[in-house]
Formats: C-alpha cells, structure tokens, sequence
C-alpha cells in the first residue's frame, strides 16, 4: 500500500462533456426494468460505473472522468434509481439484486473483464462485486470509501459527526421524538414508508438535506435534487441502511479481502469527508495490498469537488500505461 499526496494546485479540466453512443433498458428478475448507456469508444477499455447512494443514479458528468478514446464506458442506474423503473421501489432490491444486474449487463454486452469504477455506496458495491466475481474485474478505482459498517452508520446517523456539525444535526433530529432517537435510521424508515404522502415527503427532504448539506466542504456546492428525486433517495439509502446493506456480517467486505487481494486499485479520498471519514479508506489500504490510497488535501466527499474530480481523472488517466499489466 502506497499513501501519495495528491497535486490538487494544477489546472487539470475534466474531459469535455459527450453523448452516449448506446442507451437500453433492460428487464430483470423482480419487476424492475434498468437503464444503462455506454460512452466513449466501442472498441476502447470497458469501465462500468457505480453511483452513489443507494438511491443516487448516474449523471452526465460522470461521464468526463474518462478519455473517451480510451474508454468504453457502462454507466447504469441501480434498481429504483434515475432513469430505472419502477422508480424509487424497495420490492426484490438488494445488495445481491444489483450484483446480479452488474453481471447480467457484462454478459449482454459481451464483455469479458472490465475496470469497475464506484464512489461512496458505489464503492461498496463494487468492492462486494469484486469479491463475489473477482475473475470479472481486471482493476477497482473507488472514492469516497463506504463499507456498509454499523460503524460508519453510527458515525452519520448516531451522532459521530455531530461534533463537527451541531446546527445541522439539530435539525436533523429534531422532527423525531425524543423517545426513537436512539435508532434514527428505524425512526426515519418508519415515517419514510409510512405510506401517507405528505408526511414521507417531508422527512424525506429532512434525510436527503443532512447527507447533501454535509457532502461538500462549500455546503452551497452540493449536489441539489427535485423533492422526487429526494424521495427516492431516502427511501432506496434508508431500505438499504435499516437492512445492513443485506449482508451477511458486519465487516464483511474487509473480512473477505482477500478474495481480491491479486486485483490493483486506486482509492481516491477527500481528507475532511465528513460522511465516510478517511479512516475507512486508510484501513481498506492497510488491508488490501494491491491498493493506492491518493487521499486529496482540500476536499471531503462529493465526486463532483474540483479536487476529488481532478484525482478521479488523474487516476484514470494513469491507468492508459499499464492496461497490458491489469490484462487489456
């Protein structure tokens, strides 16, 4: 494991913003029907991109991280995410359930092996993916590490931050009742499927604003969303959260590492993330020998923070001298 400081000082744009070249929806076991695109090359290295969340889906810009003469690049929205449908739905949607669909779309596509490429949750996923078929991931790039811990759940939605966030932890717990604040992701997963509109709506908007406001060091910069979009997510990320992120212990992605102990990676974090502290990317490195940890010196959480996006690029564009050492 490699601890490198990243250069965040040089003006280093992003590639210019394309156009996918392949857009489908597909229908999947469960009732839920997945929308996936490709960019860049047809004939280029493939990479499939993981959004954050749960509940995030993809978004244009993901897309400029990565040269599109290089890259063959798969975006896909999760089950209830972006343009997937039914949208917002928790029915037969789980870790297991998106594993699956990572899968199902490699082998539409024919891809043999490809780079997977998540941030946050995304980061999760993909590290559960490379563990349950690391024969099908030649190289993990992963920001903003998440590894579904009650530790990291504790940190957010216990009160760990709170130190560092008063004001903003006092809004977010203050429209639930002192006597359920022990458990707030239960208290918010109560009135989120509460099935009365209003109501979920309301604490949704409550959820969505906690993580967004706390993303970014500039709060102003967050990612922003429509009051369905922050439906949606709360409901996918507090399903998903309520449930452990269906696995079977916890620790279980740093406890089976070893699985993907022959596979490289980069790991690209911000020093002040203040929703996945940069502890758990630090640990994941110690552990995970074929890693490289570039944690960013002005940056916390979002991908979309100058600095955290230039890294992400940087990383990629390292990758075009050594596709023959990861097998392209």
């Amino acid at each position: 494991m490699r601890n490198l400081a990243a250069r965040t000082n040089e003006f280093d744009p992003l590639y210019p913003a394309t156009e996918p070249f392949d857009a489908q929806e597909i229908d999947v076991q469960g009732g839920h029907r997945i929308y996936f695109e490709q960019c860049g090359s047809a004939k280029g290295v493939p990479v499939v991109v993981l959004h954050g969340g749960p509940g995030g889906g993809c978004s244009p810009a993901m897309r400029r991280y990565f040269d599109p003469a290089t890259y063959r690049v798969v975006l896909l929205d999760q089950r209830g995410c972006g343009r997937s449908a039914p949208r917002g739905s928790v029915d037969n949607n789980t870790t297991w359930d998106l594993v699956s669909d990572i899968e199902r779309i490699r082998e539409l596509l024919g891809i043999e092996r490809w780079i997977v490429f998540g941030g946050s949750w995304g980061a999760a996923l993909a590290l559960i993916y490379a563990e349950k078929h690391p024969d099908r991931v030649a190289h993990l790039v992963l920001r903003g590490v998440f590894l579904m811990t009650s530790a990291e759940l504790a940190w957010f939605y216990g009160g760990g931050v709170a130190k560092f966030w008063p004001d903003r932890w006092a809004e977010f717990i203050d429209p639930i009742p002192t006597s359920e604040r022990s458990d707030l992701v239960a208290a918010y997963h109560k009135r989120l499927f509460s099935g009365d509109t209003v109501e979920e709506m309301r604490f949704a908007k409550c959820w969505f604003d906690w993580e967004n406001r706390l993303s970014t060091l500039n709060p102003r910069s967050g990612v922003g969303g429509s009051s369905l979009y922050a439906h949606a997510f709360s409901r996918l990320e507090c399903h998903y959260f309520v449930n452990n992120g269906f696995l079977e212990s916890d620790g279980q992605i740093l406890d089976r590492i070893g699985l993907i102990d022959g596979i490289p990676g980069d790991i690209v974090q911000g020093r002040y993330d203040m929703v996945c502290p940069p502890a758990t990317a630090f640990a994941l490195a110690e552990r995970w020998h074929k890693s490289k940890l570039r944690m960013v010196d002005d940056a916390g959480h979002a991908s979309s923070e100058p600095s955290i996006a230039r890294a992400l690029k940087r990383s990629m564009d390292e990758l075009r001298g050594n596709f023959q050492a990861i097998g392209f």
